[in-house]
């Protein structure tokens, strides 16, 4: 079994302690790292943090918009790609991924409920359901909501592309160490 992550921040940050702590190795990929052309490195998952269109925290999305088609690639041979909320009221915030998904920036506390039972809703496992911090929402998508507010606004989204999968979270929290240990690991790693 193989667990790696690659963390796409700007500097190391407390989530990689976190993903370590899970059992998974972690390497931070810079924005810098993450827009050559050179750069190649082989994760089981990726993962984008809360606030990565905001400025004023990260100079991620410029990286994220420039190797969007090796985002793509890694996802499509079975990558799997965690994104959270883009911290920021920017629609075009995830313009960078394949398919089409609006970004709504309101931050506050929601109670959560599951469309459906799947794999991907423990990401919520050591969380109270009634009261989740949330920094928006996703209005329009080409994906699966596996979880809404209870006014029916997605706060989790899947869509599978090729062999992989993106999931798109709005949560303003860390994902349960339960989603973390079995999302960051598979039987093989892919190329970024």
């Amino acid at each position: 079994m193989i667990c790696k992550t690659g963390l796409l921040w700007d500097s190391p940050i407390m989530f990689s302690r976190l993903i370590e702590d899970c059992g998974a190795c972690c390497e931070v990929v810079s924005p810098h790292m993450l827009a050559s052309p050179f750069w190649r490195g082989g994760f089981v998952l990726a993962v984008v943090p809360t606030g990565f269109a905001n400025p004023a925290y990260s100079n991620l999305l410029p990286a994220l918009r420039a190797a969007s088609n090796r985002i793509q690639r890694f996802v499509e041979n079975g990558g799997r790609l965690l994104v959270f909320g883009a911290g920021c009221a920017r629609e075009d915030a995830y313009d960078w991924l394949s398919f089409p998904i609006t970004y709504s920036f309101a931050y506050g506390t929601r109670a959560v409920q599951y469309t459906r039972e799947s794999e991907y809703t423990s990401i919520f496992a050591e969380y109270d359901l009634t009261a989740v911090e949330c920094d928006g929402s996703f209005p329009t998508h080409d994906g699966e909501a596996l979880a809404t507010s209870s006014s029916g606004e997605a706060l989790l989204v899947r869509k599978t592309v090729g062999d992989g999968v993106v999931l798109i979270s709005s949560i303003h929290e860390y994902p349960s160490r339960e989603f973390l240990k079995r999302f960051s690991c598979d039987e093989k790693e892919t190329l970024f």
